[in-house]
């Protein structure tokens, strides 16, 4: 964090970053705690943030506790990601109706809205670009996309605190952000030591009562955000990929974590990159007029997997497979960067705690089988 770029915002001051963004235009959406979870909504003070609870999570389990303390940011992440925000999951893409003469098509391109939010994690930040990557690639950027995206303006907060299903720091996507926000802060006891990383950060920051950040915040700053680093607990090598998970591909492994995977859905659901989708077709009662619907989806429902009749992944195993060779390996083949950012939400979120960080390495380690076969 460059010392010229950096700023103080006190605590007591905080409301006032809520209040400038609203007065800018924006709908300021931030974390709240809500049915023991934590979720994306909107916020007009800085009360409705989570203060003082912080999350534990662990291999399909999730908590929350009160500490009493006074952070606002104490809680790391809950299941959403900020994927939901520019890939909606449930959207018209267009109408069809009826004509004398045929039919007519109305695509329903939804309006930019603008919309700050509060709490942004690095790992997220990370998410996202890999989506823009995906639906604003090239010459064929998706408008839905597009019009939802173009309206976000990220505070984003580094992390001075990891869960024990963190594993972003071996993943080059946190705990700090080195791009992709608006803002960046870093949360302190006596407040937020604050960098701009847009024109639009810069101009709201310009409009808050700050003081430069002194030597003395800057470090513990940074100090702050190694020590998170350091404390992780998982990591995840990907030095051999993406060719040792092509090569691992009939490997005893899958057969293994088949039997434990109920297929239900909840990583796919939860991470902040994946972006398999569904379309229907919902007509009105006369047949008239029909709604083109997209929706997300998930590569571990048997439906997806049905092409032309035939279901190309019929089994669990043949969906994980799919699955995981796809964000750590296709996906570099793709898109240039693997497809997992080290958030650790599908460890959590999976009813039967599967935990890709155990997966991969036994997946790279040679086949049982093989080497019962040579003996």
């Amino acid at each position: 964090m460059a010392e010229h770029t950096s700023h103080l915002l006190s605590k007591p001051s905080f409301q006032q970053l809520i209040d400038v963004l609203r007065s800018s235009g924006y709908r300021v959406v931030g974390p709240i705690v809500r049915d023991g979870a934590v979720v994306w909504d909107t916020v007009q003070q800085t009360g409705d943030l989570p203060i003082g609870w912080r999350d534990i999570q662990e291999p399909g389990r999730y908590r929350l506790e009160q500490t009493g303390d006074d952070r606002i940011f104490g809680v790391v992440h809950g299941p959403q990601s900020l994927k939901p925000f520019s890939f909606a999951p449930r959207e018209s893409l267009l109408t069809i109706e009826r004509t004398q003469n045929g039919f007519a098509t109305t695509p329903t391109i939804p309006q930019s809205e603008k919309v700050a939010v509060l709490g942004a994690r690095p790992c997220d930040v990370a998410g996202l670009a890999i989506q823009d990557r995906v639906f604003l690639r090239d010459a064929y950027a998706d408008p839905y996309y597009q019009a939802r995206r173009e309206g976000l303006f990220l505070v984003t907060v580094h992390c001075t605190r990891a869960l024990s299903t963190c594993f972003c720091a071996s993943m080059g996507t946190g705990p700090r952000a080195t791009s992709g926000f608006d803002l960046a802060l870093t949360e302190l006891p006596e407040g937020f030591v604050v960098e701009a990383g847009s024109s639009a950060g810069e101009d709201i920051l310009a409009k808050l009562e700050r003081r430069p950040a002194t030597k003395e915040a800057i470090n513990a700053a940074n100090s702050r955000i190694a020590s998170c680093a350091k404390s992780q607990m998982r990591a995840l090598d990907t030095s051999h990929l993406p060719q040792a998970l092509y090569d691992a591909h009939e490997h005893q492994r899958w057969d293994d974590v088949a039997a434990r995977c109920l297929a239900c859905g909840n990583c796919t659901m939860v991470c902040p990159t994946c972006f398999c989708h569904a379309v229907e077709e919902t007509p009105d009662l006369d047949r008239q007029r029909s709604e083109h619907t997209r929706l997300w989806d998930s590569c571990f429902t048997q439906e997806h997997g049905y092409i032309h009749g035939k279901n190309v992944r019929p089994t669990i195993k043949d969906r994980y497979r799919m699955w995981l060779s796809h964000k750590l390996a296709s996906w570099i083949d793709q898109f240039g960067s693997s497809g997992c950012v080290g958030c650790g939400r599908c460890i959590t979120w999976c009813p039967v705690g599967i935990d890709l960080t155990e997966e991969l390495p036994a997946l790279l380690k040679p086949d049982a089988r093989n080497t019962n076969r040579q003996t």
